[in-house]
């Protein structure tokens, strides 16, 4: 920026310079005519003065030719040195925003190996969280009593936690939520009192389709079913049991009827 400002500035320098070179002989010339005038009773030298002024004005003409002649060559000599380092300047910034936007992409390149470090990161430190995760309540939080029986299929809702590590199972929904895809197994015991109209039973369920079932019926006695599954699950998968129809489960403080699970290992 400071060329650009430097080249244009010494033109108007030449320029003054020209000017005042051309003012001053102007001065000269008017000041001689003056003096001449004042010796107006001279009049016999009057020839030789305008002859010897003649000569002086030719003289100054004639530096001032040259001193021109000078600035030209000096302006030609500075215009070329202008225009090539214009043109230097040119492919020097070219050069930076070939630079610039080679560092740009650089710079986009690892912002997005960092962003895919991050995630893998994140996705680590969250299957390393959910690792263990396993659960186990009973049916009743407290008492003793039958539930059912219902005229159709019903979730059941164990509401005694014993453990529930990775907080996957919800005991105020029954279900059973897979925080991370891997291999889970699942456990259900149901214990019921015979009776020659009602059924002990309940299938374990995922995202709500039917997958395996407990079921007991006898007229007397105690009536009491099992059922296990290894199920490999997605994230976000629901498992959860369901009392079958026209059916009564009993539970007490000896927490007969159970639902378990935990996760053997991750996909």
């Amino acid at each position: 920026m400071e060329i650009t400002i430097f080249f244009p500035a010494l033109f108007l320098i030449c320029s003054l310079s020209t000017a005042q070179l051309q003012a001053a002989a102007d001065n000269e010339i008017i000041s001689q005519l003056r003096q001449t005038g004042s010796q107006g009773g001279d009049t016999g030298n009057l020839s030789d003065n305008q002859q010897t002024f003649t000569q002086d004005i030719h003289a100054v003409l004639r530096e001032m030719s040259a001193s021109l002649a000078e600035l030209k060559v000096e302006m030609r000599y500075l215009q070329r040195d202008y225009e090539v380092m214009m043109k230097e300047l040119e492919v020097q910034k070219k050069e930076f925003d070939k630079l610039k936007e080679q560092h740009q992409e650089e710079l986009l390149r690892v912002q997005t190996r960092a962003n895919v470090t991050e995630k893998q990161v994140e996705a680590l430190r969250r299957e390393g969280e959910v690792k263990q995760v396993a659960f186990s309540a009973s049916l009743l939080a407290s008492g003793d009593g039958h539930t059912g029986p219902f005229n159709t299929h019903t979730p059941l809702v164990f509401r005694h936690v014993v453990s529930n590590i990775g907080n996957a199972y919800n005991p105020n929904t029954g279900f059973f939520t897979a925080p991370v895809k891997g291999a889970y197994h699942f456990e259900f015991y149901i214990y019921g009192h015979g009776h020659a109209s009602y059924t002990a039973g309940a299938v374990l369920t995922k995202n709500g389709h039917h997958i395996f079932i407990a079921f007991e019926h006898q007229p007397s006695h105690a009536a009491n079913s099992a059922n296990g599954v290894t199920l490999l699950l997605e994230v976000g998968d629901v498992i959860f049991l369901r009392q079958w129809k026209n059916s009564r489960i009993y539970d007490n403080q000896n927490h007969h009827t159970t639902f378990s699970g935990h996760l053997l290992f991750t996909m």
